[in-house]
């Protein structure tokens, strides 16, 4: 190795791991540290032979105590190492979303090589969270390279917004915050995505103001609503309810338990001229549902359950699941046969196998059968690595029920 960096000697477990593309490795996979590694800094990982694996930041607060940003020895963590991996990140949007990349995830961490940091692009707006600290230690480098690249693609970037408020920096060590880097603002910007305008609140939204994975997904569900009678569940800023209203649906009921959440939907609706397509209800979705089958009143022909994440832990999947079922067994047992229903999981620890036993379980509780239509799930640049589960969050299943 041409590099003298502090080095960290791992387990077996660990090194079959990182030479399967997994850039983890766990506090209680080190075996021995050498040369006093400082918390965010580049440490070379060794196999117990001695042998190479990889450099990563190393963060003793962490549990992850060390990520891995190349296999590569003759790597320089320079610059020009940065630039390359946003240039290839850009790059990749620009092919798989094409003109969607004005409103898309331009980083999506380990996806990109870039550990622990979500960058949302909402047109001239970059959105960022960071949640490992030695990407943080870097990230000037990076807004820099970032707005100097998709110059070079003719984007341009005025505003770099900061969204660092979520849990995971506590256990990296790092304060949470939130506020501009680069220009300022009223934190508002007009988006459009499948051709609606939305509102997006990139200051006090939720993450970092727009959820992005769910386009194509409520492009999908748009040709399936139309002539329907749609309820549209956890609808948050309407995003499901606008794109069924546009197709053509003959009906659409959002509902929400924020007020907050359904005010956002409103104004949504109004700025595409939806306004009088869309009615909002304020309610508990399980609540709702139940009243609707104690009425036996069916008035909807189309269901769509797009809940918040019910589990962000393996230890509360199996109450997640339970959840999950309650829900789909109701809205399946109020769809009339012949209905239609769309249901997703944005939790990787809700893995598709769990999901779909908890489905199938649901469908037999409710004495019916499920005609898949489409299996889907995040758009594409939220990139899927088959070595790094935790970036197969979304599961997305359309069905007709019968």
């Amino acid at each position: 190795m041409s590099r003298n960096y502090p080095t960290v000697t791992v387990s077996e477990k660990a090194e079959l791991s990182l030479r399967g593309g997994h850039p983890w490795v766990y506090e209680d996979e080190v075996r021995s540290v050498n040369g006093a590694p400082a918390d965010g800094g580049l440490t070379d990982v060794l196999t117990l032979k001695g042998k190479y694996l990889g450099t990563g930041f190393y963060n003793s607060a962490s549990k992850i105590r060390l990520r891995v940003i190349s296999t590569n020895a003759n790597d320089r963590f320079d610059e020009a190492f940065w630039r390359r991996r946003i240039s290839y990140a850009l790059d990749y949007r620009l092919t798989v979303m094409g003109e969607d990349i004005r409103c898309s995830r331009l980083i999506f961490g380990e996806a990109d090589g870039i550990p622990g940091m979500t960058c949302d692009r909402f047109e001239n707006v970059l959105s960022v969270e960071i949640a490992c600290l030695g990407t943080e230690l870097v990230k000037r480098t990076l807004y820099r390279l970032l707005v100097e690249e998709l110059m070079l693609r003719g984007q341009r970037i005025d505003v770099i917004y900061e969204r660092n408020e979520l849990a995971l920096r506590d256990k990296e060590g790092l304060p949470r915050k939130k506020g501009f880097f680069m220009g300022n603002g009223d934190g508002h910007v007009i988006i459009t995505e499948n051709g609606i305008k939305y509102d997006v609140d990139y200051i006090n939204g939720q993450k970092t103001g727009f959820f992005l994975d769910q386009k194509y997904n409520r492009a999908a569900v748009s040709k399936i609503a139309r002539g329907k009678n749609v309820l549209d569940c956890f609808t948050h800023t309407g995003a499901f309810a606008l794109n069924c209203a546009a197709g053509g649906a003959e009906s659409v009921t959002a509902v929400d338990v924020s007020a907050d959440a359904l005010e956002s939907a409103a104004r949504n609706a109004a700025l595409n001229g939806l306004a009088g397509k869309v009615s909002f209800v304020k309610s508990d979705v399980f609540d709702l549902l139940d009243e609707a089958e104690a009425k036996k009143a069916h008035p909807w022909d189309f269901i769509i359950l797009d809940p918040p994440a019910f589990t962000k832990s393996n230890a509360t999947v199996g109450k997640a699941i339970g959840g999950y079922r309650e829900i789909n067994r109701k809205a399946m047992k109020l769809l009339p046969r012949g209905g239609y229903l769309a249901t997703c999981s944005c939790s990787h620890f809700m893995t598709d196998s769990l999901f779909c036993k908890m489905l199938k379980s649901a469908a037999s509780e409710a004495a019916v059968s499920l005609k898949q239509i489409e299996r889907r799930t995040q758009s594409p640049d939220h990139p899927i690595m088959w070595n790094v589960p935790e970036t197969d969050y979304l599961k997305f299943y359309i069905f007709q029920v019968i």
